[in-house]
């Protein structure tokens, strides 16, 4: 559901839900040495492959409470590719204990759920503490992206059923995602890939965009859209004949700062939009916090418990750590060295920063790990 209001109440009345969002930020940590620069060691904790074989983990998110089939603490983890290996085909969300206790939390039916073009589950994923997890789909036809369509936001219940989809609204191959959750609130930032994408034909279109959703989530109802809002745009995008298609992924949104930062893939950097709860326009050219280095097709993207950024290489094995603060790239640790050279490229995707180390998939292998 969406609710419309009159013009002159809209952004008043926005503004007023984002601030209440805004007063729920956790408390700031400030940034100090290196987070990941003590941790080297890679331990396995399961495979992410459930029974109907799904494979090429993306997504990774973290159960913030316990309900319905959701524990708190474990991990979510989507799958793009079907058995047979096809992009933009995957249909499936498994969930992982730090311990390696494997369930799966959802099978999504594509021939029941309304998501244009079908479903492909990508890295955009996120547990609220409503209950309610949210994932991104990029749809293929067999995997190639000339059948790539717009696809949508696909809602499901704890208990891993579908109760809602959402598209339009300025989604257009709905990336990579990552929440501000006030609770009752929430204010999703999603990075779209597919502007005029497919119809370039592999030619790059600076056309990528950001857009943030603001939902209310109040009891066991399905969440209402009050607001979609193309906060940053004019990233480069293309269709990819390995990866699909390229450009802007990652997010992470810093309480600290009121930055959210985006992995742009295709520049090799990390770019940052201030205010990006609060604006109602577009940034057309977001800065640049860190470029080139150790950064080689970033793709995932995390804040870590220091306020550092980590990002997953897309072109190689490595995880890098940049301050964003003065830009300095301070550590960076290969994490898969799977041959040929460039050791682990094209393993990376989805990754998350806690207290003891970093999570995150591993795509050559089909698994969650953990850098600690």
């Amino acid at each position: 559901m969406e609710l419309n209001y009159p013009g002159s109440l809209r952004i008043p009345l926005l503004g007023l839900m984002l601030s209440t969002l805004a007063a729920a930020g956790g408390t700031p940590l400030a940034a100090g040495q290196s987070f990941i620069g003590p941790f080297n060691t890679v331990t396995p904790i399961s495979s992410t492959v459930p029974a109907n074989g799904d494979v090429n983990p993306y997504g990774v998110a973290q159960v913030p409470l316990t309900k319905g089939n959701l524990v708190e603490g474990r991990f979510l983890i989507s799958n793009f590719n079907n058995i047979q290996n096809q992009q933009g085909t995957g249909t499936t969300i498994v969930q992982i204990a730090p311990d390696g206790t494997f369930s799966l939390f959802a099978w999504i039916d594509p021939s029941k759920v309304s998501c244009p073009g079908g479903i492909g589950l990508t890295t955009a994923l996120v547990a609220l503490r409503s209950g309610f997890v949210i994932v991104g789909s990029l749809p293929t036809v067999g995997g190639a992206s000339s059948t790539a369509e717009a696809g949508c936001l696909i809602v499901l219940d704890s208990w891993g059923n579908v109760v809602e989809t959402i598209s339009g609204h300025h989604l257009n191959g709905p990336w990579d995602m990552t929440a501000v959750d006030g609770g009752d609130l929430v204010a999703l930032f999603v990075t779209n890939v597919l502007n005029g994408t497919v119809a370039a034909n592999g030619s790059v279109v600076n056309r990528g965009t950001v857009v943030r959703l603001l939902l209310g989530t109040f009891g066991d109802r399905p969440p209402q859209l009050f607001d979609s809002t193309v906060i940053a745009s004019g990233f480069p995008e293309r269709t990819d004949p390995t990866a699909l298609v390229i450009g802007p992924t990652g997010v992470a949104f810093d309480w600290d700062s009121g930055i959210l930062y985006v992995a742009d893939s295709l520049n090799n950097r990390i770019a940052a939009v201030p205010n990006a709860l609060f604006r109602f326009d577009s940034d057309n050219s977001p800065y640049t916090v860190s470029q080139g280095g150790k950064l080689n097709d970033p793709l995932g993207l995390a804040l870590t418990p220091n306020h550092h950024l980590v990002e997953a290489n897309g072109d190689d094995g490595n995880i890098v750590e940049i301050n964003p603060q003065t830009g300095r790239q301070v550590a960076a640790k290969l994490v898969d060295n799977t041959p040929p050279a460039p050791l682990g490229a094209g393993a990376l995707f989805g990754l998350i920063a806690v207290n003891d180390g970093v999570y995150f998939v591993d795509d050559d292998s089909n698994s969650f790990n953990l850098l600690h």
